[in-house]
């Protein structure tokens, strides 16, 4: 197959190359708005009792958690006559704005205590905007220029969930555009210094402009079926730079090598598909796997990310395979014009021709000598890094993520700081069929009377301690009955995060009910959110251990090397989790990766998208070292010059593509956005452990160890393997119509 798409890419390359630029404007075309179409959401359990509670309040009573919140300011103070008269207009005039459902304050909750201040210098309008996500976004997009400008007087700062994910959306829009104006420009001078030439620095680039073109176009089919999270455009981006960088390092690098050697330009393609370009496909397949275990989460979030990155990198391996070959048809031997260091590029290529010497020869031959300490202080270290992650404490994404100085964030900061309750963040009982007020009233004191409940509203007027409320304030919400069934908002006084908070979610589900109720709200939404992920997560760990052995072992025909790839590629994780807790949670190296709000917590998602990630781009750099190892040790049987050479062969490129790669997911850091900041730079410190300490000392120094049984299979699937393996090298047939190729000038000598 391989050596057909040579024979394609050569004999149809200016077909190729016209369709390739169809196909990126079209891509661009159809996927240029997309970002507008994404949601900032997420996280919650589609099919969880909290998520069908929310639905049911919203769907029967048209009521729910308030999404949108109104801080109001005034120098009168809020009890001053003038300021009473304004805030009851303004709860007035929100109710009525388009997509509003409630709206509630405390002005028309005759000066509810939850909701202004200990101080008295701030109070609170509630409002629950109805619909989807996106309904809500679009709700308060058409409601906030109103407010743009305060109301009569009063100073509004608007906050809530709708408004953090609104800023949120905004927010990584103008990240991106930002980390692509850096890293373009700088990727592109890594890139000449790499290959010490501009026209082969430019094709990686190529390929990945045709990746993430293609996938943006993907995204925008997508949304059209389903939801799909914005931070899938950041991965987009991410991942198709570095994956098209990683491919065309390895397929320019081995064409070149092959030119060096004298071979033609059609049968130095037919070898570069045949080698470097089969260990692309395997790549591409190792990572969409990998990626592929995000499916099976029924958040959106983590799925879209599997959207997205799988859509990447099937374009970034077809970009490879025949996008760059056609390229290379064309460009031929002028690969290397406007290139410098020509003689030092030269005798580096004749070192890595040999494979006898070299920085990275000499270094896998040291630890093949000294393999057992050398590995063991390297896990000792890694054991080290990953301590901070046995105090981790999730949470999920809201307005602290955002940067200080957002709207959301410091609305909720004020909220936090200033108010004894978390009116923001109540819980929903939804209760089905008709109840009668002495059975609500029954049940509404049982609830108030658990620890940390501050309050509860329903049916039965509002509670609080096992006591009916006296002190004229009404229930926060109205409407707590239809025909069919009965709510309550239970309002907690601690954080819906912390273990008290989870604690109350349990205690509210075990109290007994005389009908069946429901419980939902950021809480309880949370507790269910955690529970999915502990569910999903063994299964999404056996997917990836199991596609991951099948397709080493066809690689390579042997039972322990996807044994070794599993376990060592997970040593590469350990500094990745240790250092999102250290960094991120606890709020060191503020300094280096930009400011940002420490919240005690780590966004519970991200673990889990960085594993299938990092986990997939060290099976990445995992195949191509290991089949380059394979390919000497095929031609020598001599295990440990086959490993010596190997990884002289490929120690340069795959630490250069490291560099690159860790580059792109460095430029996270200049996001505002906490999570992507982690993301970043837990993806760019995996990318690198993986590159230096796990390639350079794990593998030789197990492949040392092992011998000869690194090769080792049981009989059958010795016998298999030969019948359906896949290897590398070998003879190829005789590559037709490739004689139109142009031929050009005789190289300069120091090509030669």
């Amino acid at each position: 197959m391989l050596h057909k798409l040579a024979a394609l890419a050569v004999g149809r390359r200016r077909l190729v190359l016209v369709l390739t630029l169809l196909f990126v404007a079209l891509g661009g075309a159809l996927g240029g708005g997309v970002a507008d179409r994404l949601s900032a959401g997420g996280y919650e359990v589609p099919a969880s009792e909290s998520t069908r509670a929310a639905d049911a309040v919203a769907d029967e009573f048209g009521s729910g958690s308030p999404n949108l919140v109104i801080l109001v300011r005034t120098p009168a103070g809020i009890d001053d006559p003038a300021t009473t008269r304004k805030g009851l207009a303004l709860t007035a005039a929100l109710a009525k704005e388009p997509g509003v459902r409630q709206a509630v304050s405390y002005w028309s909750q005759d000066r509810a205590p939850l909701l202004h201040s200990e101080k008295g210098d701030s109070a609170l309008v509630l409002a629950h905007l109805s619909g989807d996500e996106d309904q809500v976004a679009d709700s308060l997009e058409a409601l906030l220029p109103h407010y743009d400008n305060g109301f009569e007087g009063l100073d509004l700062a608007f906050g809530g969930q709708a408004e953090a994910y609104r800023e949120l959306t905004e927010q990584t829009q103008k990240d991106l555009a930002l980390a692509e104006a850096l890293v373009l420009p700088l990727t592109l001078l890594l890139l000449v210094l790499v290959f010490r030439g501009v026209i082969a620095a430019l094709l990686p680039l190529a390929l990945g402009v045709v990746a993430v073109m293609g996938t943006l176009a993907v995204l925008r089919v997508l949304v059209a079926f389903t939801d799909v999270s914005v931070f899938a455009m950041n991965l987009t981006t991410a991942l198709g730079l570095g994956l098209g960088i990683d491919y065309a390092l390895f397929v320019v690098s081995r064409f070149r090598e092959e030119l060096r050697r004298g071979a033609p330009v059609p049968d130095a393609l037919s070898t570069t598909l045949r080698t470097a370009g089969r260990t692309v496909l395997f790549s591409a397949l190792t990572v969409a796997l990998s990626l592929s275990a995000l499916l099976i989460f029924p958040m959106y979030f983590l799925r879209s990310f599997a959207y997205a990155g799988i859509a990447v990198v099937a374009f970034a391996a077809l970009g490879a395979l025949v996008v760059l070959p056609a390229l290379l048809a064309v460009i031929g031997h002028r690969v290397d014009k406007w290139s410098f260091g020509r003689r030092r590029r030269a005798a580096a290529a004749d070192r890595a021709d040999r494979g006898d010497s070299g920085f990275w020869h000499r270094l896998a031959t040291l630890v093949m000598r000294r393999p057992l300490p050398l590995a063991t202080a390297v896990v000792a270290l890694m054991v080290f890094l990953l301590t901070p992650f046995s105090g981790i404490s999730f949470g999920l994404a809201d307005e602290r993520g955002l940067p200080a100085d957002a709207e959301a964030h410091r609305v909720g900061d004020v909220i936090t700081r200033d108010y004894a309750a978390q009116a923001m963040s109540p819980m929903l009982i939804e209760a089905d069929g008709a109840a009668s007020r002495a059975r609500v009233a029954d049940y509404t004191e049982r609830l108030s009377r658990l620890p940390d409940v501050a309050r509860v509203d329903g049916l039965a007027g509002s509670w609080t301690d096992g006591r009916q409320v006296a002190d004229g304030s009404g229930p926060l919400y109205r409407q707590f009955a239809g025909e069919d069934g009965t709510w309550l908002l239970l309002v907690p006084d601690v954080d819906p995060y912390s273990d008290a908070g989870q604690r109350l979610v349990s205690e509210v589900r075990r109290t007994p009910a005389p009908f069946a109720v429901r419980v939902g709200g950021t809480a309880a939404s949370f507790k269910d959110t955690m529970s999915a992920l502990g569910d999903r997560l063994p299964y999404g760990l056996l997917i990836v251990a199991v596609s991951m052995f099948v397709l080493l072992f066809l690689l390579s025909g042997s039972v322990l090397m996807p044994l070794k790839a599993l376990v060592l590629n997970l040593f590469s994780l350990t500094a990745t989790f240790g250092s999102i807790v250290w960094v991120f949670q606890d709020g060191h190296l503020k300094w280096l990766v930009g400011d940002f709000t420490t919240t005690g917590t780590t966004v519970a998602t991200n673990p889990i998208m960085m594993f299938c990630v990092a986990f997939g781009l060290s099976m990445d750099y995992e195949v191509f070292l290991l089949s380059r190892i394979k390919e000497e040790y095929e031609l020598t049987g001599d295990n440990t010059r086959a490993v010596a050479r190997g990884l002289e062969r490929t120690g340069g490129l795959v630490t250069a593509a490291a560099l690159l790669m860790a580059l792109v997911f460095l430029s996270f850091l200049v996001s505002g956005i906490t999570y992507m900041k982690m993301l970043g730079f837990g993806l760019a410190v995996a990318v690198l452990m993986d590159a230096t300490l796990v390639r350079g000392v794990l593998v030789p120094a197990f492949m040392r160890l092992a011998g000869r049984f690194n090769w080792w299979a049981p009989a059958p699937l010795a016998r298999l393997h030969r019948r359906i393996g896949l290897r590398e090298g070998g003879e190829a047939p005789p590559v037709r119509r490739l004689q139109a190729v142009p031929q050009p000038p005789e190289p300069a000598p120091a090509r030669r």
